[in-house]
């Protein structure tokens, strides 16, 4: 990458907005241990708006648990109007809105910034695993489900779970006969996967591409419309192997409820900008995300929709009751 030119881009778009909110710096608080994509979500802020004029220096800082509950009600309910503070997000956070795991929060309760881009689910396997192929995986889980441990972010009902649920369905196998070992973030399913832990992962392409660079670990599937461009290239798609599931996995930052809507709105208009550069665009593929800019009210309207599509999917495996 050019870093004089990403340096240029960046700075005529904050010079543009009149600068960002300023206290010294700002903070990315990450709702999971560090490694997998949530930490992801908040490195990709920090590095397209480190050391601009009129912005804050981006500090990460974590806070896991609840994946996602405890950042989400340490925020609402004692740092509801700070201008400087971004928590990330991932198409995850958002199910687990729609599935009550926070408790009685609600997509209104946040005030939702920007979307970065977004990954794929994805099936995941060491790479001296005997299963070559999803259908590999799936047969085996079919002849015995207690012989295959499969890892993922959270417990029954999370994304990875449903991913998995789908796929498994199809294969015909019932879901609540698979085995899952529930993980705090993407990095700490692959650690557990390479110790031998768990035989599969339910994922994500972002986590698994920053796992796969050890060239320890072998993708089954990309749960996207086609294959994807780059180091997943020669990955087949489900849909490809004969199981009709795509998910995406948006990825980006909200903040608190009672921050002054100047504020919020200059946060708004500086991802917009810099979603829009070049110098942008080549940072989100190496962070092995995929185009899928919304900021401001459009998001909003895609959170509240998506809402909508995961209560649907959620009564279709009995994890919300009927309305």
């Amino acid at each position: 990458m050019d870093a004089m030119k990403t340096s240029h881009v960046l700075l005529l778009t904050m010079l543009a907005l009149g600068g960002l909110p300023h206290a010294g710096a700002a903070e990315c608080l990450i709702p999971s241990k560090p490694g997998g994509g949530m930490d992801l979500t908040c490195k990709l802020a920090q590095k397209a708006l480190h050391d601009q004029p009129g912005a804050p220096e981006l500090m990460l800082s974590y806070l896991p648990g609840g994946v996602g509950a405890v950042a989400w009600h340490s925020v609402v309910s004692q740092r509801r109007s700070e201008a400087n503070t971004l928590v990330t997000f991932s198409g995850g956070s958002v199910l687990n809105l729609a599935l009550g795991k926070f408790g009685k929060a609600d997509v209104d309760d946040v005030r939702w910034v920007a979307a970065f881009g977004a990954d794929y689910g994805m099936v995941a396997v060491r790479a001296d695993s005997p299963y070559k192929t999803l259908s590999d995986l799936l047969g085996a889980i079919k002849r015995n489900p207690k012989q295959v441990l499969i890892g993922m972010s959270g417990t029954v009902g999370s994304q990875d779970w449903i991913k998995m649920a789908l796929l498994a369905r199809m294969a015909g196998v019932d879901p609540r006969k698979l085995r899952f070992v529930a993980l705090e973030g993407g990095g700490e399913q692959f650690i557990a996967m390479g110790a031998g832990h768990v035989q599969a992962v339910s994922g994500d392409t972002s986590e698994a591409l920053l796992a796969a660079r050890a060239g320890n670990v072998r993708v089954l599937a990309v749960l996207s419309e086609q294959r994807l461009p780059g180091a997943l290239a020669g990955v087949r798609t489900a849909r490809e192997q004969g199981y009709d599931v795509v998910w995406p996995v948006i990825r980006g930052v909200w903040m608190g409820p009672d921050v002054r809507e100047a504020d919020y709105r200059r946060w708004v208009k500086a991802f917009d900008g810099v979603e829009s550069s070049p110098a942008f665009a080549e940072m989100r593929t190496q962070a092995g995300l995929y185009p899928f800019a919304l900021t401001g009210d459009a998001l909003t309207r895609y959170v509240k929709q998506s809402v909508d599509t995961y209560h649907r999917q959620a009564r279709q495996f009995k994890l919300l009751r009927e309305p």
